[in-house]
């Protein structure tokens, strides 16, 4: 059998590792594939297989370099530590091995690099296998620790491509990670990283400067404790801060600011990258200055959010949100608090001002999970009999104080119509509730809403929660279903590209599902809750209800298309139909034939001669407005020909119509309701194929099992309530009232 080739086998291992976290007996399958494929021990003698498994492992990192590492980690967890109490640790065994040859890989590449036929190939394996390294690295840094010194002179790459930038910041991620973990690591090492990491922050821009003040971070915190190092750095930036803030003041259109943009901005993201990674309040920074550099530095960053420049005003946001991690209760003070929520519930304010609000909440609560995930670590360890819920409950108390000031603001930017910022604030809602920060209740009608988001990413994610919520809370969904559905609405209209275009509730694909199925299939398990849903979206159709008309469209197309699995759910829904038919069609129809007049020549008393004529028409003409208000199949047929029948019906009643025009919009309003129950009864009919004798027997209080088969659904039938449509697309709520509305109105009554 031949061979497959690289390509062939990297496409292979990305889709089944992507599965990595799937049901538990996925995940036993690919668990167990990858540990033969790559976490089994290699014979020191084979060479060529080792090179096979280095060369394979990076292909599949690098096939994976947009979409994220979340599977390697995870993988690499499961597999250690289904062996943590083995007296034989096979993949420990082949990690190391893996660790070993992918730096011998990676000195090879370099030495290669200079050969200029290969140097993009080998510059691309070469970020492959530190990126690799790094995911080791993130797992086990003991592993790394023996070739720390391998790495350091990486950090000095010269950049001229983005591979050249991945290279440094991979490295100073293994580093920040490694350094505090070696054994006496000599000064000179030491001072080297701390020399080549300052010149990296001084001259690269966002993402080297991030990774480097992280490992910086690291080193010096953890190691070196040369804090006057930082010292001198912090305040570089922090000077030139303050220096702009002055001239800005004194003239806010000089020219200078101008000139000095790229150093404002340069300054502003620094200065907050190294408050995030160093107290400066603390007696080794200032020494014995009384001054609050928190407070300081947070009175500069608010100043500049409020320039006229955004450029400027998103990196003091970006800088703010840097020092909110190292002191989070600056998200108390009031200017934050108005800053963020103005930002987020502000209209008109920039899509990119809002992303990076949410993205600094996002940063916050992940930097939170880190470290609460650390500390939960390090005291089991230590002290296995202090109480660690006690411990966590400090920091998870601040954390869940933070979101409650922000959360609603964070909500409602769901309803945006970029969905970058939908993205953004869906991640936030999500780490807050995995957190368990809230009580989950509150998101769930927003979550029903975000589950019918265009994209499938978010839509999987917001479900993803939903369920999760099930499982520890049931009935939070039935209770906030129907909201769910209402605010679905409210999704859908913030997207819509085309506000002429009505709202639909189905997907415009092959499917043509519900765009709320899944909450659906959520519910539908339990019958009683099922039917109170049913029963609730029903209700909204009552006239009483006073429901958008474009809104009942978006419920009745989602009842039209939901993934009913038996024909007690449809029968259910077709009786409850012809209940509230029975009952506000007939008072609709009575209320329009209340408003038809008799006559419209002005009344006057009748002589004796026109009382005797009179007499004699009056049957004949009561008889004529009878004849209108029928139902057309009821009425006396005076000509075969059906159109000009119903163009005869149509002018019996335009004659009878009052002059005030009012009555005719509220019918024409009022009546969508009815004529989309009627439209949907019939679909229903057509797709599952019930007879109106097996539609009249139903009864909903008849045993489950009686009706507990499986629908038989028909293809290619659509849902397609043409008058309903028109009636949106004309927007007759606001027209004027023409003839032609008037024939229209009529004709919809006649229907």
């Amino acid at each position: 059998i031949e061979q497959p080739t690289f390509p062939k086998i990297t496409e292979m291992c990305v889709k089944m590792i992507r599965r990595v976290n799937d049901e538990e007996g996925i995940k036993k399958l690919v668990n167990e594939t990858f540990q033969k494929l790559w976490f089994t021990p290699t014979p020191h003698h084979d060479k060529e297989a080792m090179t096979r498994k280095i060369l394979n492992i990076t292909d599949v990192v690098a096939a994976c370099r947009d979409t994220g590492y979340d599977w390697f980690e995870q993988l690499l967890q499961n597999l250690l530590k289904s062996e943590e109490d083995a007296s034989y640790k096979p993949v420990k065994k082949a990690c190391t091995q893996l660790v070993d040859n992918l730096v011998e890989h990676i000195l090879k590449y370099e030495e290669s690099l200079s050969d200029s036929d290969n140097k993009g190939v080998n510059s691309g394996r070469l970020v492959a296998c530190i990126t690799t390294l790094f995911l080791f690295s993130k797992i086990r840094p003991q592993l790394m620790v023996k070739h720390a010194m391998t790495m350091q002179p990486y950090l000095t790459t010269k950049c001229s491509t983005q591979n050249d930038f991945m290279v440094i910041c991979n490295v100073a991620k293994i580093l920040e990670l490694v350094v505090p973990l070696m054994e006496h690591p000599s000064e000179t090492f030491l001072a080297t990283i701390e020399e080549d990491l300052m010149k990296l922050i001084i001259k690269y821009g966002m993402t080297v400067v991030q990774h480097c003040v992280s490992c910086l971070g690291a080193v010096v915190n953890k190691v070196t404790q040369n804090y006057k190092f930082v010292w001198a750095c912090f305040n570089r930036y922090y000077g030139a801060l303050s220096k702009l803030k002055s001239q800005h003041q004194e003239d806010p259109n000089s020219t200078i600011l101008t000139a000095n943009k790229p150093a404002l901005l340069r300054s502003l993201f620094t200065v907050g990258a190294l408050c995030r990674h160093f107290d400066f309040d603390q007696e080794d920074f200032k020494g014995n200055s009384k001054v609050n550099i928190k407070d300081k530095v947070l009175e500069l960053l608010m100043y500049f959010t409020k320039h006229s420049d955004e450029e400027v005003q998103t990196k003091a946001i970006i800088g703010l949100g840097f020092a909110f991690i190292q002191h989070p209760s600056l998200m108390f003070e009031q200017e934050v608090k108005t800053l963020y929520n103005s930002i987020l519930s502000d209209k008109n304010c920039s899509v990119n001002l809002k992303i990076q609000v949410l993205k600094n909440l996002q940063t916050y609560l992940q930097e939170e999970d880190t470290r609460m995930q650390q500390a939960d670590r390090d005291w089991k360890k230590v002290a296995k009999q202090e109480d660690l819920k006690e411990m966590g409950d400090i920091s998870s108390g601040m954390s869940s104080s933070i979101m409650q000031l922000y959360l609603k603001q964070v909500l409602e930017a769901f309803f945006h119509t970029q969905s970058s910022v939908r993205h953004f604030a869906l991640n936030v809602i999500a780490l807050t509730l995995n957190q368990g920060l809230i009580h989950p209740v509150q998101c769930v009608p927003y979550l029903i809403a975000m589950g019918t988001d265009p994209e499938p990413s978010m839509r999987n994610k917001a479900d993803q929660q939903l369920v999760e919520i099930d499982k520890k809370y049931a009935g939070f969904i039935h209770m906030k279903a129907v909201a769910g559905m209402k605010m679905s609405y409210q999704v859908q209209q913030a997207i819509n590209t085309c506000p002429k275009d009505p709202v639909r509730g189905f997907r415009h694909d092959e499917s043509s599902s519900a765009l709320c199925s899944h909450l659906y299939s959520m519910i539908r398990g339990n019958r009683q809750h099922r039917r109170a849903f049913l029963i609730s979206l029903l209700n909204l159709f009552d006239d009483t209800a006073k429901t958008e008309v474009n809104m009942l469209l978006y419920i009745a197309d989602n009842l039209a298309c939901f993934p009913y699995q038996t024909q007690e759910e449809p029968l259910f829904i077709m009786h409850h139909i012809d209940i509230t038919l029975s009952v506000s069609g007939s008072n609709l129809l009575q209320s329009f034939k209340e408003s038809m007049v008799k006559d419209k020549k002005k009344e006057r008393k009748p002589s004796s001669d026109e009382e005797t004529e009179s007499d004699s028409n009056s049957g004949s003409e009561s008889e004529s407005e009878e004849e209108a208000s029928k139902p057309r199949r009821l009425r006396k047929r005076v000509d075969s020909d059906s159109d000009s029948d119903e163009e005869n019906d149509i002018n019996a009643v335009m004659k009878c119509l009052p002059e005030n025009s009012a009555p005719l919009i509220e019918f024409a309003n009022v009546s969508q309701g009815i004529l989309l129950l009627l439209m949907l009864k019939q679909h229903l009919k057509n797709l599952c194929g019930f007879s109106d004798s097996k539609i009249q027997k139903y009864s909903p209080s008849e045993s489950a099992k009686v009706y507990d088969k499986a629908i038989n659904r028909k293809t290619g039938v659509h849902f397609h309530p043409k008058q309903t449509l028109d009636f949106l697309r004309s927007d007759m709520a606001n027209s004027k009232i023409t003839e032609e509305v008037k024939r229209s109105i009529v004709k919809q009554y006649l229907d």
